[in-house]
């Protein structure tokens, strides 16, 4: 080596020194000495992109690494990076050609398949990515970043036990890497463990106590755990570390909605927004806010800016269509709920058959499948339309479960099976609460013919027998209905709220099957309500025991849909908003002619409804 070459060789040594002790400027200074003395140096100019991309000046190191493989276009490496600065720049395409040119020049290279995993995963191209990462796992089982970004895009395919077990092993490897005990607790919050959770989170500020991220997971953790003082502290504590973090202030807000301080949440929402114009969720979430304060035309213009941030953002259109219908504008309302199967509770029930969805076209001669699709409240309310399609000369099958097949039989020119056994030649499909948008159901239009539905009249002749019938007048009573409903402690009553009813000149009959631990001793210490609930077998039974009674009383569950579908008499107790078919400040329903509701008023509870039913009580009874 002559004394050119060895001065040159020395002055790189001199960069690296100081590009591995973090001193980027002194390292890039020596390169750009190096290169204008020898323009075409592969090993000074490749150095000095590495510098430039370490801190952060990704175009100037893709130049420089073109540059350097310009001089050595076989170096894997050098290609490598090169992909990794394009990456960073948002150039994925081109990043992606890079990292394959390096793997085509060296198939084993452990870390040009980790490379190229991340670049897939940034694309979205999640199943190409997972198998570029155990391809770089199988050649190298201890590479963090594959390991690490293998848990990563598990999680993003919805295999949260497997990102976990990634994590895992990535922490066996490096037992202090915080991002991962954080990233285990996000996919742990995804399967409901939200207590590990939170021990995942713990673990990782025990490490890293100001990392921003845990603080904010940790919150999520605690928020679904209804630990909701303490999931404040922690999003308070992340944005005492990063005030501009957006995350942070809209699961704040998620938290101070749960807590029902709406005007705070809102403003928690409005400092996400603005620090991030196009969150869909935090819009979203901003309307149901507002939407609990019943300020609708800003909660509806709130949703209306997640659509434009997200137009496919499954909460804003559920949110949406919620409201329009609350609202009584159902033939938007109804248009805007077929957006319902994108929304992650309700996407595993749609059905993709090869058959086209019914929209309300010419059926006269052809077979329509029709299903049920969520409870047994939407099934009881929306069968009605079923005779209505086999009025226009279509052969009609409606599916439904077990507990309604025997009260749907009493639907006239309608074939009922029961779930699973639909035939599989048909000519359309339609879920049964899509039938409103199909026939253009607007307020002017509810088809609200009463009695559409009957009980079979041997069980009503049956139950006419077991109830007394001593002129006394008989109320049945529905004060609570399923406890896994999302709005249930909105909804149900507890017994005892009821007991001023009690006192009115009736024989009360529980018509709800179950009942609660809570007031079931309460009832038992009670003699003046009979209890049927062991003889009610499916909701023919119900309905032919409700044929019998002269009133129901009930809370928002299927009964109230039941006794409405059978012309019954039904006095409906709604919470202060309440679900959006009961419409606002009417006291009818445009669906059932019967039903008489009663609304808790603003911040009062349920004392002034049950007040108000006992006068209404009295005076039909006088």
């Amino acid at each position: 080596m002559n004394a050119a070459a060895s001065k040159l060789s020395l002055a790189l040594d001199r960069a690296l020194q100081a590009y591995r002790g973090g001193r980027l400027a002194e390292a890039e200074e020596v390169c750009l000495k190096i290169v204008a003395t020898k323009r075409n140096f592969f090993d000074a100019l490749y150095v000095l992109a590495v510098v430039q991309a370490a801190a952060g000046r990704n175009e100037e190191a893709v130049a420089n690494y073109n540059k350097a493989l310009a001089v050595q276009p076989r170096h894997a490496e050098a290609l490598s990076n090169r992909g990794n600065a394009l990456k960073a720049l948002g150039r994925f395409d081109e990043a992606l050609a890079s990292y394959e040119k390096a793997l085509a020049l060296q198939p084993n290279y452990a870390t040009g398949h980790s490379n190229r995993g991340a670049v897939l995963s940034d694309m979205k191209r999640l199943p190409e990515a997972l198998a570029a990462f155990e391809r770089a796992l199988a050649l190298q089982p201890d590479h963090i970043e594959a390991l690490y970004n293998h848990g990563h895009v598990l999680h993003g395919l919805g295999r949260f036990e497997q990102a976990i077990a990634s994590y895992d092993r990535v922490l066996a490897l490096r037992p202090a890497l915080a991002a991962a005990y954080v990233n285990r607790a996000n996919s742990l919050n995804e399967l409901k463990r939200h207590a590990e959770a939170l021990a995942s989170c713990d673990r990782a500020l025990a490490t890293q106590p100001n990392f921003v991220e845990a603080h904010v997971n940790r919150g999520m953790a605690l928020h679904a755990l209804e630990r909701h003082d303490d999931a404040m502290a922690a999003f308070d504590r992340a944005l005492a570390l990063a005030p501009d973090y957006p995350a942070a202030w809209y699961n704040r807000g998620a938290t101070l909605h749960a807590l029902q301080r709406y005007d705070d949440a809102v403003a928690s929402y409005d400092r996400a927004v603005a620090l991030k114009p196009d969150y869909a969720a935090a819009y979203s979430n901003r309307g149901a806010s507002l939407y609990e304060m019943m300020r609708f035309d800003e909660a509806l213009a709130s949703y209306d800016r997640a659509v434009e941030a997200d137009p496919a953002f499954p909460d804003a259109h559920w949110n949406e269509a919620s409201l329009r219908l609350l609202l009584g504008d159902l033939k938007r309302g109804f248009a805007e709920y077929e957006w319902r199967w994108t929304y992650e509770r309700l996407a595993p029930a749609k059905r993709d058959y090869p058959q086209p969805l019914w929209r309300g076209e010419d059926i006269a001669g052809r077979t329509l499948l029709l299903y049920s699709e969520q409870g047994f409240g939407d099934t009881l309310q929306f069968c009605r339309y079923a005779p209505l399609a086999a009025a226009r000369g279509a052969r009609v099958v409606l599916e439904v479960e077990p507990q309604v097949e025997r009260l749907m039989r009493s639907l006239p020119g309608v074939e009922v099976v029961l779930k699973g056994s639909a035939p599989s030649a048909f000519d359309f499909h339609c879920p049964l609460m899509s039938l409103a948008h199909a026939f253009g159901t607007e307020l002017a239009t509810v088809p609200a013919d009463v009695p559409y539905l009957s009980a079979p009249p041997a069980l009503a002749a049956a139950w006419a027998a077991r109830l007394p019938q001593d002129g006394r007048r008989k109320i049945g009573l529905c004060w609570s209905g399923n406890a896994a409903h999302l709005r249930d402690k909105e909804r149900s009553i507890a017994f005892e709220v009821l007991a001023p009813l009690l006192g009115a000149d009736a024989t009360f009959v529980v018509v709800q099957k179950d009942v609660r631990d809570a007031d079931a001793a309460l009832l038992a210490a009670r003699g003046d309500v009979r209890q049927v609930g062991e003889l009610l077998g499916d909701f023919a039974d119900t309905a032919a025991m409700l044929s019998q009674l002269d009133l129901v009383i009930t809370v928002d569950t299927s009964i109230a849909h039941l006794a409405g579908a059978l012309g019954r008499p039904v006095w409906v107790l709604l919470p202060r908003i309440p679900d959006w078919r009961w419409l606002l400040n009417r006291a009818d329903s445009p669906w059932y002619p019967t039903a008489r509701l009663f609304r808790q008023e603003d911040g009062a509870g349920w004392a002034p409804v049950i007040a108000r039913v006992r006068a209404a009580l009295d005076q039909i009874g006088s």
